[in-house]
């Protein structure tokens, strides 16, 4: 079985719990405002084998420990979903732990193919109201809540993620809304907050298509804090 792949990463320490091979497959169908990897979009790139990714990523396996492993992130790794199962299947059998990082977009039976072998999903919640959703990603929010439902019913544990663009997804309103949402998820052990950044402006220019947010700021860490202080005492 062969998968299209746009890069690897061979020690990340942000996909995921400890250190990790990172696997960024081709192809999203998605097209988020604030996305950082528009070259992801596309599904053309190298083909490699399952066995060729496996014994790729197996070579990191000492730096791993007790807490890493192996992530699929993307693009959207679902729309490879039959590539992904397999390799997640092999790692499995092999005592490798895995993590799919995803939007929650795509084939539901393709995702619960790829979940029985997922020891953790990290799902981008990008906004708190559909019409958001459909306006800055392009995607279907009640495709993401039946994928986020589906880790839920298969006991997988779940990070959710959630981009903060000032003057975009910062509002006190909608921080606490995406707070209540995965908090619905008996799975859920963390919400994480994350900054948007600018560098990927450059990738834009490359490719000669517009970065939609390029006036609007970047968001500082210390905004993080705040919004996380403010989680916490929604409690």
């Amino acid at each position: 079985m062969k998968g299209i792949v746009h890069s690897f990463q061979s020690l990340g320490a942000v996909d995921g719990p400890g250190l990790r091979c990172v696997v960024f497959m081709q192809g999203c169908s998605l097209r988020c405002a604030y996305c950082h990897n528009p070259d992801t979009w596309n599904t053309s790139g190298r083909e490699y084998r399952v066995e060729e990714i496996f014994d790729k990523v197996m070579r990191f396996r000492p730096y791993f420990g007790k807490t890493g492993g192996v992530t699929v992130s993307g693009g959207e790794p679902l729309m490879q979903w039959e590539f992904v199962a397999e390799l997640f299947r092999r790692l499995k059998e092999a005592g490798v732990r895995t993590a799919l990082d995803t939007a929650g977009i795509g084939d539901i039976g393709g995702a619960r193919a790829v979940l029985l072998s997922t020891d953790l999903v990290l799902c981008d919640l990008k906004f708190s109201g559909e019409q958001d959703y459909l306006r800055y990603s392009g995607g279907d929010m009640n495709k993401v809540t039946e994928f986020l439902k589906l880790t839920e019913t298969m006991r997988i544990p779940l990070w959710i993620r959630h981009v903060v663009v000032p003057k975009l997804t910062d509002g006190r309103d909608q921080i606490l809304k995406i707070a209540f949402m995965a908090r619905q998820y008996s799975n859920l052990q963390k919400l994480e907050l994350l900054p948007f950044r600018k560098i990927c402006i450059s990738k834009y220019e490359q490719m000669d298509i517009p970065f939609p947010l390029r006036d609007y700021d970047a968001c500082p860490e210390e905004k993080i804090q705040i919004l996380y202080k403010l989680i916490e005492e929604s409690r």
